[in-house]
């Protein structure tokens, strides 16, 4: 059989095509939260879903969940329409929405059990308290848990059914870092094991933790996607330090040529970008070896995953996209 035919191969875990999801009526009196959006999510895949306030995500997994249909545009989860399917897709998937809503009177165990019996092939309630590390609780009005302790009980009803992909909606809110070290690790072996995970989070650290790819939606668009090195990509990397003082003031020194490079002065100190960051610090690094000068509090450091967000909410044009993301992610059509 050749190598290259994938007729045969199994569908994605995810799979959007010119999604939209439109609130109210054509026209100035609607809005549209999701703006055209193609996604793929491989079978084993964690991708991690950001965005800025109001950029669409809520409504994109409402959409991926089934919980709505799309004004426009084709979604498949596991090969099914999990709107129309919903049926039929419900016991293979997970979700851990960004509140449980579990009645408070009822005990944590009693909450798992009511659960199971509406979970095909739901494992032990116990096995899945453990999971999350609230097995000591299981006697405890839910009324009565923190708010940690209630979005790790949001988890382990997700994980009840074994789920083959798994819908986590701002998992670690509310979590000490302890306890979210452990929902990290309990999210780590699940994709080990096999399971496709979306996850959306506020937490930048979290999404460069977990995650193999990310997309991040700005006004109803993805902005930017691929792995989190193929999205700070594009950002310059920073170099800033100090000039020496003699004398009462700053001492007034010539930088050497800096290819490419953007520099930029406060008093005495000096910040560089640049997109070579290692020829430009060994030239910069040479220059002081010559001429002699301590540059103060010398930082340089690649492009964050937080400055990549920040210049995307930042910016008016949100119809370009990273040049990672036709792999994963596209625009409108």
């Amino acid at each position: 059989m050749d190598a290259n035919d994938t007729s045969h191969r199994e569908p994605p875990a995810i799979e959007a095509v010119g999604l939209h999801r439109r609130y109210g009526p054509a026209g100035a009196a609607g809005f549209d939260a999701v703006r055209g959006l193609d996604l793929t999510v491989r079978r084993g895949e964690l991708l991690a879903l950001l965005g800025t306030n109001g950029a669409g995500k809520t409504s994109t997994l409402e959409l991926i969940e089934g919980l709505a249909a799309p004004t426009a545009g084709r979604v498949r989860v596991l090969g099914l329409d999990p709107h129309r399917e919903r049926a039929a897709l419900r016991p293979r998937i997970g979700i851990m929405l960004q509140e449980g809503g579990f009645p408070g009177d009822l005990t944590v165990a009693e909450t798992g059990r009511t659960w199971t019996g509406l979970t095909t092939g739901a494992r032990p309630v116990d096995e899945a308290l453990d999971l999350v590390g609230l097995l000591d609780r299981r006697k405890v009005r839910v009324k009565q848990l923190s708010g940690g302790e209630r979005r790790r009980l949001d988890l382990a009803m997700a994980l009840l059914g074994r789920p083959e992909v798994l819908f986590l909606d701002e998992p670690s809110t509310g979590l000490d870092p302890e306890a979210r070290a452990a929902v990290w690790r309990l999210v780590r072996e699940l994709r080990a094991q096999g399971t496709t995970v979306l996850l959306t989070t506020h937490y930048l650290e979290e999404a460069e933790e977990l995650a193999d790819r990310l997309a991040i939606m700005h006004r109803g668009r993805v902005a930017a996607a691929g792995t989190v090195a193929e999205v700070i990509a594009g950002r310059p990397a920073r170099i800033s330090f100090e000039l020496p003082e003699r004398h009462g003031r700053y001492e007034t020194l010539a930088l050497p040529p800096l290819p490419g490079a953007e520099v930029t002065a406060d008093g005495r100190r000096i910040t560089v970008q640049t997109h070579q960051l290692q020829s430009t610090l060994t030239g910069l690094l040479g220059w002081a070896a010559h001429q002699e000068v301590a540059l103060g509090g010398l930082d340089a450091r690649s492009a964050s995953l937080e400055e990549a967000f920040l210049a995307i909410a930042a910016s008016a044009d949100t119809a370009t996209v990273h040049p990672a993301a036709p792999a994963l992610i596209g625009t409108a059509r």
